[in-house]
């Protein structure tokens, strides 16, 4: 609860400590005396946006601190998580604004950001102002109304795991459906690749030790060329063989007759058979060596296969060899796609009907929570003087949402024998206040936020309709702080702690200041807001009367 406000240089506030209690707390005071003022203070506090024209005049900031007791768990949790310090079950939230438009926020003398302010401030204390009565002009926010009245969202929050799951299936089989047409052509292109590939059966380094190979043979074929021009030049037509035993038959009729010539015959012939033995050694290392040119056939041929996939694919042969072996990893993946689809599709159905059924449930309970919803409100209404108001859930089926498949909208009707219609259509300002107090009437034993504050909520009301408003803001007091601001007597009268904001002149500047009121000091003050300023003795004692009638409810 928001056990003490300090509020020091804020517009023409220039400085006020405010004592608040756990019950019913009510400010009053003139119109312009700067009620108002108090909201902003508050508001401050909670990380709202603030202006620097709320800075006094003449004054370097305005300050703005608040004591916080009896922490929910949810805001000790919530300050555990943010590692913010705290003892004893509070903590002080300050908020200085800077005349230069600057802004500092500290928790327990830590500093702090507005949005982690904000953020906890929304669990500390929730302030309903006058246009806050536009969410029941809002259909949309009617179903988190309903929710809130109900206080259970396990069925809620089951269903929104189903429904995320079902949405992210559904995308990703979309998104596998929309890539089908590129997976075809992916899958034959990988084909392609591994088809052309697989054939040459490629192996590690291959293309290295080819060439190597290659290179070797390409000398043997030199060889091989060589060898038989040899052979060629000696035993072939017009050969040196035939030269040589042309020479030899020419000169053997004069052996017999000359010893030098039967010397040089005897060489010729020496040189014949020599000649004829080396033909004969270069014919078998010329047979030796074809052995060696059909090798070198399939060599250039490999190579030349292999060249032709390096350049139909622009890769070299590392390039080849890898792109295959991952072409075999991915074609594997996408023919396991239409598995995929298949599993998928399967899941989504399954998914489908659960996220149906559970839907379905949420209707049910939400059917029920109308029914409560209505008689617990209706009667509430009547209370606040509005007997002959009907209030109905219209509560119809629709498509599944995040929130369920239902839409769900507060219809009324002010005037007997009428039909209900929407809120935002017949409610005048007056009944959406009342409206709106049931509503926080039968919620506040749900809701965890311990401070609510009430800001004009007397808008357009008066009489007894005032009166039964004071009296149920007095009982949610009992099980909430709550802290309104009101120009109505009927209201005034049943606070547990009146406040007065008070606007003087000091010093040829107007101050506001604000007091905690006694018996008498209501008494005048009540007295003032049903008759005005200098009320008479009979004025001053019909506030006394009211007072002590208050006492009594």
């Amino acid at each position: 609860m928001l056990k003490e406000l300090y509020i020091k240089n804020l517009a023409v506030i220039r400085e006020a400590v405010i004592p608040l209690t756990d019950k019913l707390n009510i400010f009053t005071g003139e119109t312009g005396a700067g009620k108002s003022i108090l909201i902003n203070g508050i508001n401050a506090v909670l990380g709202q946006r603030c202006s620097k024209d709320i800075v006094r005049t003449g004054c370097d900031k305005a300050v703005i601190t608040a004591l916080f007791t009896n922490l929910s768990r949810d805001v000790v949790n919530k300050l555990d998580e943010l590692g913010i310090t705290h003892e004893n079950d509070e903590i002080t939230v300050t908020r200085e604004i800077s005349a230069d438009g600057g802004s500092v926020a500290r928790i327990n003398s830590r500093t702090s950001s507005a949005s982690v302010l904000k953020e906890i401030g929304s669990m500390m204390i929730n302030i309903h102002g006058q246009h806050d009565n536009q969410v029941l002009m809002d259909s949309d926010r009617h179903m988190g109304i309903l929710d809130g009245f109900g206080g259970d969202d396990r069925l809620l929050e089951e269903y929104r795991i189903t429904f995320r799951e079902l949405q992210s299936t559904a995308r990703r089989l979309g998104d596998i459906k929309k890539q089908e047409k590129t997976r075809v052509e992916r899958l034959r292109y990988l084909r392609e690749i591994i088809d052309d590939v697989s054939e040459l059966e490629l192996q590690e380094g291959e293309e290295e030790s080819l060439e190597k190979e290659y290179s070797a043979a390409k000398n043997s074929e030199r060889t091989i060329l060589a060898i038989k021009g040899a052979v060629q030049a000696l035993n072939g037509e017009d050969a040196a063989n035939d030269m040589i035993v042309s020479a030899e038959n020419e000169i053997s009729a004069l052996v017999d007759d000359s010893a030098e010539i039967s010397a040089l015959y005897d060489r010729i012939s020496a040189v014949e058979i020599e000649i004829s033995d080396i033909s004969s050694e270069l014919e078998k290392i010329a047979d030796r060596a074809e052995l060696d040119g059909q090798r070198l056939e399939y060599l250039r041929k490999r190579l030349g296969e292999i060249n032709k996939l390096k350049r139909k694919y622009a890769v070299d042969y590392e390039e080849l060899v890898k792109m295959y072996e991952d072409a075999c990893t991915e074609i594997t993946k996408l023919e396991n796609g239409d598995n995929e689809i298949s599993e998928l599709s399967e899941k989504r159905e399954q998914l489908l009907h659960k996220v149906t059924e559970q839907a379905k449930a949420l209707y049910d309970y939400r059917e029920k929570t109308a029914q409560q919803f209505v008689s617990r409100v209706t009667a509430e209404l009547e209370f606040l003087n509005m007997s002959g108001v009907i209030l109905a859930v219209r509560h119809e089926k629709g498509k599944l949402t995040v929130n369920g498949m239902d839409t769900i909208e507060f219809l009324i009707s002010a005037n007997k024998g009428e039909e209900p219609k929407p809120i935002s259509k017949i409610a005048s300002g007056g009944e959406l206040s009342r409206i709106m107090l049931a509503l926080k009437s039968v919620i506040a034993d749900r809701d965890s936020i311990d401070t609510m504050i009430f800001d004009e909520i007397d808008t357009g009301v008066s009489g007894k309709a005032a009166q039964k408003i004071g009296i149920k803001l007095r009982e949610i007091g009992k099980v909430r702080q709550v802290i309104c601001v009101t120009h109505l007597s009927q209201i005034a009268v049943m606070a547990d702690n009146h406040l007065m904001i008070e606007k003087k002149i000091m010093n040829d500047r107007t101050e506001t200041s604000v007091t905690v009121l006694d018996f008498e000091g209501r008494t005048a003050e009540i007295a003032r807001i049903m008759g005005g300023d200098s009320p008479s003795s009979l004025m001053l004692k019909t506030a006394e009367e009211e007072l002590r009638k208050a006492e009594e409810i």
